[in-house]
């Protein structure tokens, strides 16, 4: 399968191929040469763990898969990266991107793999999206050129307000493949008491949670864009776009509301590329 591919395969990793096709695509193409390659290997990377933690092999193949991408990453800081692994590593060193950064993130798709997650506590939610997304937020400032102090905090909310985002948007595909990823503190609050994310999902009470995350995301969205209007307009033009466009998804989820039945909230293409033009051109 594709994964196995993905972990051993010792070729050169098409880059550009694999992040093809998504908002993320469409918001490093406005990067320069080198900056836009290390991104599309960095979400290279991500895919390819994502992929293992999201696969349907069994939780120990898979576990034992994310390893070895642990020790890949490894091999890249040590100098002796795999074939694929080679124009990576050129850029971990050229961008000085953070071995606890990679690492994060695979910790993050571990949790995944480890188990069906369901109804996690706040903390535990908080920290998956630190590891999921805020750590690739971190490798991603580093390219972009922003200082640390600003870049991580951009990291922090921008890389929780993605995550959220996704959350809302995608409760009843998660809950297809038998996942939950909305706080049991707020569940508790509303009375919900069950642990099966089908039921989570059919739950009246359900607009409600979601209503109090989206206010989470959109605080993180306010929180970036605060961080964004004080950085250099070069340095972060990819992440308002990521930006613009989450936060449209986030508006369409809101308007596609959380009451039974659910459509499934598409991405708006020509919007996507309107916001792409505005913050690459302006």
């Amino acid at each position: 399968m594709a994964v196995s591919n993905l972990v051993v395969d010792d070729t050169e990793i098409d880059a550009a191929a694999a992040t093809s096709g998504s908002s993320f695509y469409l918001a490093m193409r406005i990067l320069p040469a080198a900056q836009r390659d290390a991104m599309y290997q960095v979400y290279a990377f991500c895919r390819a763990v994502d992929d293992i933690a999201d696969s349907d092999m069994p939780r120990a193949e898979r576990a034992a898969a994310l390893e070895r991408w642990r020790a890949d990453i490894d091999a890249c800081y040590a100098g002796a990266p795999r074939a694929s692994l080679r124009a990576l590593t050129r850029h971990i060193h050229t961008f000085h991107l953070q071995r606890e950064d990679f690492h994060a993130m695979i910790d993050g798709m571990a949790m995944d793999a480890a188990a069906d997650i369901c109804a996690p506590d706040e903390a535990t939610l908080d920290l998956y999206c630190d590891r999921v997304a805020s750590a690739a937020g971190r490798l991603s400032v580093r390219i972009f050129g922003m200082q640390e102090a600003p870049g991580r905090l951009l990291a922090h909310h921008l890389g929780r307000a993605l995550q959220l985002t996704n959350i809302l948007r995608d409760i009843d595909e998660d809950a297809g493949i038998n996942r939950c990823y909305l706080p049991y503190e707020l569940l508790a609050r509303e009375g919900i008491a069950v642990t099966d994310p089908a039921q989570i999902a059919d739950d009246p009470s359900l607009p409600r949670i979601c209503a109090t995350l989206a206010e989470r995301a959109k605080e993180h969205f306010a929180a970036s864009d605060a961080i964004m209007n004080r950085e250099p307009r070069n340095h972060v033009r990819a992440p308002r776009i990521m930006s613009g466009v989450y936060r449209v998804l986030l508006d369409r989820t809101l308007e596609r509301g959380f009451d039974i039945p659910r459509t499934k909230v598409s991405k708006p293409k020509l919007r996507m590329l309107w916001i792409v033009a505005r913050y690459a051109l302006f």
